[in-house]
């Protein structure tokens, strides 16, 4: 199963974030950078890892960090748009075209449903839904800036996601939508467990940190940062971005395993990941003395 186009894309996204995390950790941080050091710096940092001193040239690309919400809420109309079009087998011309395109496969205009592509697209949707909702009433957020690049990519990143869901299982087998639930099995049962309990890690971290700013009573008390403590903070500095590994792993059991293109998107999340969590570690740990050093950055034990 799986897409040409498409994979070799998630392929050339996975590959660059695996140079920059190399080449993050040769790359000098401090005064007398060069301007291509600088902007590469900028491109890779958001958020409170952006380097405190900038020269106005770069902060010209800034844009909030707040703006994060709407990354979601184009989750949430694309992939429930490309979810209902499947559960109504109405795939339109331009639509079917599109995927013929990225997976390599010829596109009927209303393929027969498969449960997996439902499934993750509905999880998915879900996923967007949530993280939308997290954005607005429960996240909080400073002056905080991504660079213009950044919010365009993450704009267009939630309209790829949703077509490579579609390229990952479009193996138009005959069967049917009477034969839907004839077609679970374990993988999308133990998939769709692995993803209920990561969203719930992911939300719980993302609740520890809104508190750091709003204690208890829900009030905003300080937009400065502070050292997360507690749950699976305690094994790593970035627990919402391994949930966030976790939630693509298990949509890759959802499709049985088998789907190389979503593979490719899963080293995609982990390298872009990776890189996130470890600018958030050295930020703590340079920010905040006696940071506990037994924290690794992203996966527990391992890094």
């Amino acid at each position: 199963m799986g897409g040409c186009v498409v994979s070799v894309v998630w392929s050339c996204l996975a590959l660059g974030f695996l140079l920059a995390l190399l080449v993050h950790k040769v790359s000098p941080t401090g005064p007398g950078r060069s301007p291509l050091s600088q902007v590469f710096q900028d491109l890779l940092r958001y958020g409170k890892t952006k380097q405190p001193r900038r020269d106005s040239w770069l902060r010209v690309f800034d844009v909030p960090k707040r703006w994060f919400w709407h990354f979601y809420a184009v989750s949430v109309v694309w992939n429930g748009l490309l979810l209902v079009l499947s559960l109504t087998r109405q795939i339109p011309p331009w639509l079917s075209d599109t995927l013929s395109f990225l997976s390599g496969v010829r596109w009927d205009e209303s393929p027969a449903p498969q449960l997996s592509t439902l499934l993750v697209q509905l999880l998915l949707w879900s996923h967007g839904v949530r993280r939308l909702l997290e954005s607005l009433f429960v996240s909080v957020y400073s002056e905080g800036v991504m660079h213009l690049v950044q919010y365009i990519f993450g704009m267009g990143y939630y309209i790829v996601i949703g077509l490579t869901v579609l390229c990952s299982d479009h193996s138009n087998d005959g069967k049917g939508v009477d034969s839907l639930f004839h077609q679970l099995d374990l993988g999308h049962l133990s998939g769709a467990a692995l993803f209920m309990w990561a969203s719930l890690l992911q939300h719980r971290s993302l609740v520890t940190l809104a508190r750091l700013r709003t204690g208890s009573s829900g009030t905003v008390k300080t937009f400065d940062h502070g050292v997360p403590r507690g749950g699976w903070f305690e094994l790593v500095s970035c627990p919402h971005y391994f949930a966030e590994l976790l939630i693509y792993v298990s949509l890759g059991l959802v499709f049985g395993g088998l789907s190389l293109t979503w593979w490719t998107v899963v080293c995609y999340v982990l390298f872009n990941q990776a890189l996130a969590a470890l600018l958030c570690q050295e930020y703590y740990t340079r920010r905040f003395e006696g940071y506990p050093r037994s924290r690794c950055a992203f996966i527990p034990f391992v890094f």
